[in-house]
């Protein structure tokens, strides 16, 4: 009896052996597996760079700390990309924010740069057509056949007649040499030859004083001085100038009137000096004057002055255009359009596509549905509304031409500029946790657009702005606070009254500007939103 329990006892030991070596096998086997299943379903923990300011304030920290106010900075951890940016470089916005931000694209094609130059300028006499007249001697004026400024004359008009006893005693020298000349006429010789010397000295002296051929030729044949000489216009025009008094005595080169002729007169168009380079002698210019806005005078470019001045920064440009019945007065002004098109065609896309900084320029290109890149341009010529690019966008690709400020606000541009070249901003160098970086995008996976509910507190219709007080934001880890938004569009304004409350979601545009891109009322079960601490009150 005591043998047969032993033996039961040795097979019951054997097979529990059995079965223990098999759970234990089994546990060994299966051990790793689930633990490799839990470690593959845990997520690979992301490394934080830096923390940045909760307001977009230029202020970061090597570890986690509050502002002033008390609000948690924000982490920013390595390989943050714009809002599932699916490549380095790229941003993607989902459909629906596209339509609300208004995105608007136009294709960047080949197209001829029409552009006109717009300058103010003023009417001039031209210089050419200016006359001075003058007397070449000594004398008196005795009498005015012309007698007031800006009175019009003919050519040949007798202006004035003058006294001078040095042209009487020439005229008296001249007339004795030529009745010499005659007596000595058939005697030959040193005497005739000397006599006629002298009278062809007395009439270039008489000529050189600018005495009328036919008042010479009456001399010379009759012997008669004449007392007085009539100076006439060389020109017909207006009379610009007049020193000339009755009775007054002038001197040699002196100007006693001053004759222009208005037929053809010039306007002088200052253009800056960043549309010099168009403009061309030659081109055809249009010129309006405020005496006559329903008229439009045609001109041509005949010189662009080599000067600059430097008060203004423009370049004198002289049109020349006729002046058919004397309506453009010398001193009017005038605004001159210049039409400078290039025929050929080149590469250009809107000038609103592009987003400057002043040092870089950058174009939003479309490479899919919601997806954009951002590209650094190299500009070429201008026109009225496009710009030529030289480097960056191909023939056919989308461009952004509209709504660009906000997809830089919904997406973060400046964390994705950052690889184009190692910057983290519009032109602002990238910044790396021990220098002091510029604020990046918002983590991966978050939404762009930050969501909260709030009180109208009130309203500057003016400046686009509304006063909330809102509840706290879990997005940004805000407090409850009271501040000021802008609004994307001042249609958003339209209907809100002090008091209301209601839901809104807004992004951040700017460093510290947040701009509202939706509102809508608040559902009638939700809670109002937590009265915001005086200390948290109108950031």
């Amino acid at each position: 009896m005591k043998n047969a329990t032993v033996a039961v006892l040795a097979v019951s030991v054997a097979v529990g052996g059995l079965f223990a070596g098999q759970w234990w096998g089994a546990r060994r086997h299966a051990a790793p597996s689930s633990e490799g299943a839990i470690a593959s379903a845990a997520p690979a923990a992301r490394k934080v760079l830096y923390y940045r300011n909760p307001m977009g304030l230029p202020d970061t920290s090597a570890v986690p700390k509050k502002d002033p106010m008390g609000m948690d900075y924000i982490p920013v951890y390595q390989g943050n990309e714009a809002e599932g940016a699916s490549a380095a470089g790229q941003l993607r916005i989902s459909a629906d924010k596209v339509q609300k931000l208004g995105v608007r694209m136009e294709v960047a094609a080949l197209r001829p740069l029409g552009r006109v130059v717009r300058a103010s300028g003023r009417v001039e006499p031209d210089e050419r057509r200016v006359y001075a007249v003058t007397a070449k001697f000594e004398g008196y004026v005795e009498r005015l056949h012309v007698n007031a400024t800006g009175q019009p004359v003919s050519r040949g008009q007798a202006l004035f007649e003058v006294y001078s006893p040095e042209l009487v005693s020439a005229q008296r020298e001249y007339a004795i040499a030529v009745q010499g000349m005659r007596s000595l006429a058939n005697a030959g010789g040193d005497a005739a030859a000397g006599m006629k010397q002298l009278a062809e000295a007395s009439l270039l002296r008489l000529r050189n004083w600018d005495l009328p051929a036919d008042q010479l030729e009456a001399l010379a044949r009759t012997g008669e001085t004449r007392r007085s000489v009539t100076f006439r216009s060389p020109v017909g025009g207006i009379i610009t100038e007049k020193k000339a008094l009755q009775g007054m005595r002038f001197l040699p080169g002196e100007t006693l009137y001053q004759v222009t002729d208005l037929g053809s007169v010039w306007v002088i168009a200052d253009v800056f000096e960043q549309d010099i380079g168009l403009m061309k002698p030659g081109a055809r210019a249009s010129v309006r004057i405020n005496a006559y806005p329903d008229k439009a005078f045609a001109g041509t470019v005949t010189y662009v002055y080599p000067t600059l001045k430097a008060e203004t920064r423009t370049i004198p440009v002289r049109i020349e255009l006729p002046n058919p019945g004397q309506l453009l007065k010398p001193a009017m002004y005038a605004q001159v359009e210049l039409p400078a098109a290039d025929a050929r065609p080149v590469l250009a896309v809107p000038d609103s596509a592009v987003i400057d900084s002043g040092t870089r320029r950058i174009v939003l290109v479309q490479l899919g549905e919601g997806r954009f890149e951002p590209r650094e341009v190299r500009l070429g010529a201008r026109g009225d509304s496009y710009v030529q690019v030289l480097e960056g966008v191909r023939e056919g690709e989308q461009v952004v031409v509209a709504a660009n400020f906000l997809i830089d606000a919904e997406s973060n541009l400046k964390a994705a500029i950052g690889a184009l070249g190692g910057h983290a901003g519009h032109g602002a160098p990238a910044a790396s946790p021990a220098s002091a970086p510029a604020p990046a995008a918002a983590p991966a996976g978050a939404a762009a657009g930050h969501q909260g509910e709030g009180i109208i507190e009130g309203i500057e219709a003016r400046a686009g702005t509304v006063s909330l007080a809102h509840g706290p934001i879990a997005t940004l880890k805000w407090p409850a606070m009271t501040m000021d938004f802008k609004v994307a569009n001042p249609s958003l304004l339209q209907g809100l009254k002090g008091g209301a409350r209601l839901q809104f979601e807004f992004v951040e545009r700017g460093q510290g500007e947040w701009v509202i891109t939706r509102i809508s009322p608040a559902a009638p079960s939700s809670p109002a939103p937590a009265t915001p601490p005086a200390a948290h009150s109108r950031h």
